[in-house]
């Protein structure tokens, strides 16, 4: 409870002047300490007619709120009389620091309705970081019935604020590759070679190869019997996310999409973030080709895992598993990643591990685990270009500390080369791919393979 103006200008219009008229005439003494107690009744019975002013009222989110990062958006909540009062009420939502309101409260009417009365209070506020958020506390307040105090009350509200990626500039960026022309993006392309998905069985033909020939059936029939393949329409792709302590390095942030639709370039992200983006338009990709798109998160061991499946459905439980995921402060095992993979994923897939190489000790470990999964699926490792690793002589030096920063990337970026190596004599992709055009590098390099029958 506190006071209003009104009750401050009473006190002021009548006990100032009857106090002074008091201490100049103390005639008047009596009348004054009357008329000065019928205004404290007065404000006391106010007071106490606005006791249980609250009692029928809540406050809940219908349908939640699901709002997109660096994009303005709304949350409503709609407040509910259950007695079907004319209430005045002003609002204020605690939301999370991460969540920004240039509004803090609202003020909102409850007009009596011949039942229970309703009203909305729409808050436009702009997330800054993507998660789950959850609507505890939502202070209200109301006059009393003379409008002398302001009641005060903070009710429940047991609501969700879930805020998605912003795939605005990542769309942008990959236009061109999602473009429906009859191939794999901007100009058609032709696909070669017969695929590895069993179509039928047809008599045998002078030059056909030895290793097609179906034995069980030619023994059974008498006479040579040739399998034909045909090209797969539908694969099995995974995202292996790290969201352990190698992906929580801060990076800048390529762009934004502000609520006006204009791109806001600047500010900082980390390196999951960017990843979890990426993963989601490659799912729109691989949605439009036709194929199956599962999902693994893993630190110490897998998180979450969501096998390939295909579908809008699929696509928003991509996006929901994917919205709270936060880095870990823990070191990957690739161990534990690759036997999880291994039994689980029995059919051969193209498995997109995005992750960070850079260290020396887990890129051998990586090495040394992923030959568990490289004789059965096809792996590709990709992660984000660092932009002080480079050749020595590739940029100029200013200072002496800009050498040896220099020879310091030199020897990483010389270290990553000599991993890509390795891992390609075991058939295996590394890739470093740019911050501004990571969504487009990964979508090229599932069309890739794709268009090469790799599968």
């Amino acid at each position: 409870m506190a006071p209003q103006n009104r009750l401050i200008r009473l006190v002021g219009l009548t006990a100032v002047p009857l106090t002074v008229a008091a201490a100049l005439s103390p005639t008047l003494a009596t009348p004054v300490i009357l008329i000065l107690a019928i205004v404290m009744l007065v404000a006391a019975g106010d007071a106490a007619a606005a006791i249980g002013i609250f009692g029928g009222l809540s406050m809940s989110a219908p349908h939640g709120a699901r709002l997109t990062r660096d994009v303005e958006g709304q949350i409503t909540l709609v407040a509910i009389d259950s007695r079907g009062r004319d209430l005045r009420l002003r609002a204020v939502l605690a939301l999370p620091p991460e969540i920004s309101c240039p509004q803090a409260d609202i003020d909102f009417r409850l007009k009596p309705q011949g039942g229970p009365s309703s009203a909305y209070a729409v808050w436009t506020c702009r997330p800054a970081r993507r998660g789950r958020f959850a609507l505890e506390t939502c202070w209200v307040e109301t006059p009393s019935p003379l409008g002398l105090w302001a009641m005060r009350k903070a009710l429940p509200v047991h609501g969700e604020i879930c805020v998605y990626p912003n795939l605005g500039a990542e769309r942008r960026s990959a236009a061109a590759l999602f473009l429906n022309r009859g191939g794999y993006g901007v100009h058609a392309q032709r696909q070669v070679g017969q695929g590895r998905d069993f179509e039928k069985l047809r008599a045998y033909i002078p030059g056909d190869s030895y290793a097609d020939i179906h034995w069980k059936a030619t023994a059974k029939r008498g006479r040579p019997v040739t399998k034909i393949y045909q090209i797969e329409r539908t694969q099995e792709v995974y995202v292996l996310i790290d969201s352990s302590r190698l992906s929580g390095r801060a990076i800048a942030l390529p762009g934004a999409e502000r609520g006006d639709g204009v791109e806001d370039l600047g500010g900082t992200t980390n390196m999951l973030e960017r990843f979890v983006t990426a993963s989601l338009v490659l799912a729109m990709a691989a949605h439009r080709q036709g194929d199956l798109l599962g999902l693994a998160t893993f630190t110490t061991q897998v998180d979450r895992f969501l096998r390939a499946r295909g579908g809008r459905g699929h696509f928003r439980a991509c996006r929901d598993t994917l919205l709270n995921v936060q880095p870990s402060a823990v070191t990957p095992d690739f161990g534990e990643l690759f036997s999880f993979v291994r039994t689980r994923i029995r059919r051969r897939a193209l498995l997109i591990i995005l992750t960070n190489l850079d260290d020396p000790i887990i890129a051998e470990q990586f090495a040394h685990h992923v030959r568990v999964v490289s004789r059965q699926h096809l792996v590709l490792v990709s992660s984000l270009k660092n932009p002080d690793v480079a050749p020595l002589f590739e940029r100029e030096a200013a200072s002496v500390e800009d050498i040896y920063a220099g020879l310091g990337g030199h020897l990483q970026w010389r270290r990553l080369r000599e991993l890509e190596a390795a891992l390609r004599r075991r058939g295996i992709s590394f890739h470093q791919l740019d911050n501004e055009t990571l969504s487009a590098q990964l979508i090229s390099q599932y069309m890739a393979v794709k268009q090469r029958q790799l599968l």
